[in-house]
C-alpha cells in the first residue's frame, strides 16, 4: 500500500470537507421531497458532532407544553428500548461487533477516528437490561440484567410468551415469565442473519406479526452503494420474513439501504419502516425515509433512489428493477439517520398526536450543516403522513457545538409517554405533557 504523508491527508480532509448543502434540511422532507443534482466529492463530507456527554442538571429540550425527565441514567451505550405488556422497559445496551474483516483502507482508518470523537467506538456491553418503574412516578427505581452475552443485539419483539431478540447474525428466542427480571434459559436460535466479515450496517430489528405466527427482520446494506459487489448483498438492505412454524426465511421487501425501526401502523395494520439512504453525493442527497413496506415491494438500492432517480456509481445497472422501485411514502432530511420509528396510540399526548409516528434521528456525520440529532413527530390521517414534521425533543448539541446525547430507539410506555434512548448521553429521557 502506497503511503501517504500528513500533509496530503489534512488536504483531502480539507476538500472534503468544502462541501456544503444548497438547500436546508426542512426541504428534504415530506412525500415530494427537493433532489437536486448529485454532488459528489473526492472524500465523503464528515462534519460530526464530538461527543461530551450531559453536564450536571442538563437536559435535552422538549417541544412547547411538554416536558422530559431522565427515566434511567448511568447506562452503556443504550440503543433500543422495548416496551413489555406489565410496563417494563428493556433497554438493548449494545453496539457493533468486533471487526472480521481486517483489511486496511485510508477511507475506513478516517472514517473509524471520526466515529470514536462521536462516541460511537466504544465496546459492546452486549446486554438487555430491565428497567422497572414501580410507583409510577416515571423514574426507573429498579435495573437487572435480563440477557447477557449476546452478540450485538438490537431488535426484541414479545409474541406469546417468548422473546425474540435479533443479535447481528441471528434471531434468538428466549422463554418469557411476566414479571422476571433475569432469564436463565439459554436461548433458540430461529433464524440466522446475514452478517459476516463485512456486515457493513450491523444493527437488525425485529417485529412479530400481530397474529404471532411470524417475524419481520430488517437486514442493512453490506456496503454504502454496492461498491463491495453485488453478490455480498444477499438477503440484505431488506425486511425478511420469518414463519415461525417452518423456520423458513423468505425476501419480503428489497432495496431499503439500512431499515430499522419495524412498526405496525396501529390503524391501516400495515408494517412501516424507517430507512437510511446513501451517502457520498453531497450534503443535500439522499433523504433519509419512512415507509409502508409492501410484499415484494423493491424500493430502489442500490439502484436508483425515491423512485427512478438513477445512481450512476452503481455497476453494472439494473434498468429492469428502476422500472419497478417504488416511491417512499415520507422523506425524513438528508443524512438525519433516522433509525427509532414508533406510532401513538397512547392517550397521555393530545388528539392531533394519535396514529402519528414520533421518529428518533441519530444525527449526521456527513452533511454541511449538520442535520437529524433530534426527536420529530410526523401526523398520520387514515394511515397515510398529513403534515409537516415537528419537533418534539431537541438541544442535543450543545453551546460549544459537542453532542451531549444522540437519540436512537423510540417507544410509548404503559402511561403513554414517549421514552428516547440516548446512546451518547448513556441515558433514557421520557416526554409527558406539561402540567
Amino acid at each position: 500500500m502506497k503511503s501517504v504523508s500528513v500533509p496530503a491527508l489534512f488536504f483531502l480532509l480539507f476538500v472534503a470537507g468544502c462541501e456544503t448543502a444548497s438547500l436546508t434540511a426542512e426541504k428534504g422532507y415530506g412525500p415530494a421531497p427537493q433532489l437536486p443534482k448529485p454532488n459528489p466529492t473526492l472524500l465523503p463530507t464528515v462534519n460530526v458532532a464530538v461527543a461530551s456527554r450531559w453536564g450536571e442538571g442538563e437536559k435535552p429540550t422538549p417541544a412547547s407544553g411538554f416536558s422530559v425527565s431522565a427515566f434511567a441514567t448511568g447506562l452503556d451505550h443504550p440503543r433500543w428500548i422495548h416496551v413489555l405488556p406489565n410496563g417494563d422497559v428493556l433497554v438493548a445496551e449494545t453496539n457493533k461487533p468486533p471487526k472480521e474483516d481486517k483489511s486496511f483502507s485510508l477511507r475506513g482508518w478516517v472514517m473509524k477516528l471520526y466515529m470514536a470523537r462521536a462516541g460511537a467506538e466504544v465496546p459492546s456491553a452486549n446486554r438487555i437490561t430491565l428497567l422497572r418503574d414501580r410507583d409510577g412516578d416515571g423514574i426507573a427505581e429498579t435495573r437487572s440484567t435480563l440477557l447477557e452475552d449476546l452478540n450485538s443485539p438490537f431488535g426484541m419483539a414479545l409474541s406469546k410468551g417468548v422473546l425474540y431478540v435479533a443479535n447481528t447474525d441471528a434471531i434468538v428466542a428466549f422463554p418469557y415469565k411476566e414479571g422476571a427480571t433475569r432469564i436463565t434459559a439459554g436461548g433458540k436460535k430461529i433464524a440466522d442473519l446475514p452478517a459476516g466479515p463485512i456486515n457493513h450496517h450491523w444493527t437488525k430489528d425485529v417485529i412479530a406479526s400481530r397474529d404471532g405466527t411470524k417475524l419481520y427482520a430488517t437486514v442493512g446494506s453490506n456496503s454504502n452503494v454496492a461498491e463491495n459487489g453485488i453478490e455480498v448483498e444477499t438477503n440484505r438492505a431488506a425486511v425478511l420474513q420469518i414463519d415461525l412454524a417452518t423456520g423458513k426465511v423468505r425476501l419480503f421487501a428489497s432495496g431499503l439501504r439500512n431499515p430499522n425501526g419495524l412498526s405496525w401502523h396501529p390503524q391501516s395494520g400495515e408494517l412501516w419502516v424507517a430507512v437510511n439512504e446513501r451517502d457520498e453525493i453531497g450534503s443535500d442527497l439522499v433523504p433519509d425515509y419512512m415507509t409502508s413496506v409492501k410484499d415484494g415491494g423493491f424500493y430502489g438500492w442500490p439502484y436508483s433512489y425515491f423512485g427512478k432517480h438513477i445512481d450512476k456509481r452503481v455497476n453494472p445497472q439494473r434498468p429492469d428493477l428502476v422500472e419497478k422501485a417504488i416511491v417512499p411514502d415520507y422523506a425524513l432530511g438528508p443524512h438525519t439517520a433516522s433509525l427509532g420509528l414508533t406510532f401513538y396510540s397512547g392517550k397521555l399526548f393530545p388528539k392531533e398526536y394519535r396514529n402519528g409516528a414520533f421518529v428518533g434521528q441519530h444525527g449526521s456525520w456527513n452533511r454541511r450543516p449538520r442535520s437529524g440529532y433530534k426527536v420529530v413527530f410526523v401526523p398520520f390521517a387514515n394511515g397515510k403522513p398529513a403534515g409537516e414534521p415537528n419537533d418534539i425533543l431537541t438541544g442535543f448539541i450543545g453551546q460549544d457545538d459537542k453532542a451531549r446525547g444522540r437519540p436512537v430507539g423510540v417507544a410509548v410506555d404503559r402511561h403513554g409517554a414517549l421514552l428516547v434512548a440516548d446512546d451518547v448521553g448513556n441515558a433514557i429521557w421520557r416526554i409527558t405533557p406539561s402540567k
